[in-house]
């Protein structure tokens, strides 16, 4: 697993937990403190969701890139 993807699990595992602190905060009245969790949890989530799209991005160009050398060296023959 490379070092970007377990960057990612992880923004994703504590923009979920940060969330769930959240419920709980709000259960209680801890409204300052819902208020910063949520902002915090958005943050990790959008980081998590940014690196997860980035990837996708990057491995469809790899697939681009494999298919045209694949073409080429059809067409070489």
């Amino acid at each position: 697993m490379s070092d970007d993807r377990t960057i990612i699990r992880w923004s994703l595992w504590i923009g979920l937990g940060l969330f769930g602190v959240v419920v709980f905060a709000k259960s209680f009245d801890l409204i300052t403190v819902a208020v910063i969790a949520g902002l915090l949890g958005l943050l990790a989530l959008g980081f998590a969701g940014y690196g997860a799209l980035d990837n996708a991005a990057e491995r469809a160009s790899l697939r681009r890139r494999a298919a045209k050398v694949q073409r080429e060296r059809e067409q070489g023959r």
